[in-house]
């Protein structure tokens, strides 16, 4: 790995573990704004100990403006997960007790992307509050590297406006129709019209994609915005559903359920989303551990951004 090359040419030998107590270290301080004193809490180390790590930390080139290491959270979890499920990476955030998840899997997918995109890159964006929430991180960076965004289904234009990317600069490239619409009829005449069309190949073009990764549970996303109702999702559940991407539900394997509902999506298919060499899934939470699993099995994506507990749990689980 060429941040354990680059700690070694500098004159610091750094094994696994203290490469991992420094991301973990930085990670707190510079993600979570935590003190050096309550690092060393939870670290079980001396506030002095800290304050080394992150030093050595900036002077190995582990540490920049951004926390440049691939461990950014639990080297060991990461490494397990991407062996134990084919992927191609994986990031895992560290346990925090009293912080929330959703912002922290924000934060680690924006850090991971703004090392994965290059100038000039377009990014296939999904829809849930994941994608929402990384974006708002990544608002700056768009501009500055002029990637530009690419919607994968429908309703994404409900949020993106709170991101400040969605306007006359023309970065993104949103699909004008809701997630879900009456009828598969109506479906079908939107997917074929032209500028909804154009969407659609485009978002293939794109090298990378985020996506979230809903749970079937009653509080889900796409029934807090109204796209499916309480009962439909328990639906869903007796018929196997474990979790949903672009608003199609699978079952505990990753294979797409025969559901009326998915003729009425406006969205790239889960095979055209295959065709994306590296596909993001950010998720984390116990309601979502069955809904990641089937998303793994079925090869839905690559690439997982989790937090420390989940990784824990969807392994346990294999």
């Amino acid at each position: 790995m060429s941040e354990i090359t680059s700690a070694q040419d500098s004159g610091f030998a750094l094994d696994a573990e203290e490469i991992e107590q420094i991301s973990r270290a930085a990670w707190y301080y510079y993600n979570d704004g935590l003190t050096q004193n309550q690092i060393a809490d939870m670290l079980g180390v001396s506030r002095i100990k800290v304050s080394r790590l992150l030093e050595k930390g900036r002077q190995t080139g582990l540490i920049e403006l951004r926390i440049n290491s691939p461990h950014e959270g639990s080297l060991g979890l990461q490494e397990e997960l991407v062996s134990a499920f084919g992927l191609t990476d994986a990031r895992v955030v560290p346990t925090a007790e009293g912080l929330a998840a959703p912002p922290r899997i924000g934060r680690a997918s924006a850090s991971l992307l703004t090392q994965a995109l290059s100038p000039n890159d377009l990014l296939a964006i999904g829809w849930g509050e994941a994608v929402s929430t990384t974006l708002r991180y990544m608002a700056p960076v768009f501009p500055q590297s002029n990637v530009s965004l690419v919607s994968l289904t429908g309703g994404v234009s409900a949020y993106i406006g709170n991101t400040g990317l969605y306007g006359p600069q023309g970065f993104a490239h949103l699909i004008p129709t809701p997630l879900r619409v009456s009828s598969p009829d109506l479906a079908e005449m939107l997917r074929v019209e032209p500028y909804v069309r154009n969407v659609l190949d485009m978002a293939l073009t794109a090298r990378t994609a985020l996506i979230g990764v809903g749970s079937v549970a009653r509080s889900a996303t796409l029934v807090r915005y109204g796209y499916c109702t309480a009962s439909e999702i328990e639906l869903f559940t007796r018929r196997g559903a474990v979790g949903d991407i672009l608003g199609y539900f699978y079952d505990r394997d990753g294979q797409i359920l025969d559901l009326d509902l998915h003729r009425h999506v406006v969205a790239v298919t889960p095979d055209g989303l295959r065709q994306i060499p590296s596909v993001i899934g950010a998720a984390a939470g116990p309601e979502k551990v069955e809904a990641i699993l089937g998303l793994l099995r079925g090869k839905l994506a690559n690439v997982l951004v989790t937090d420390e507990p989940t990784a824990r749990d969807l392994l346990r689980r294999i």
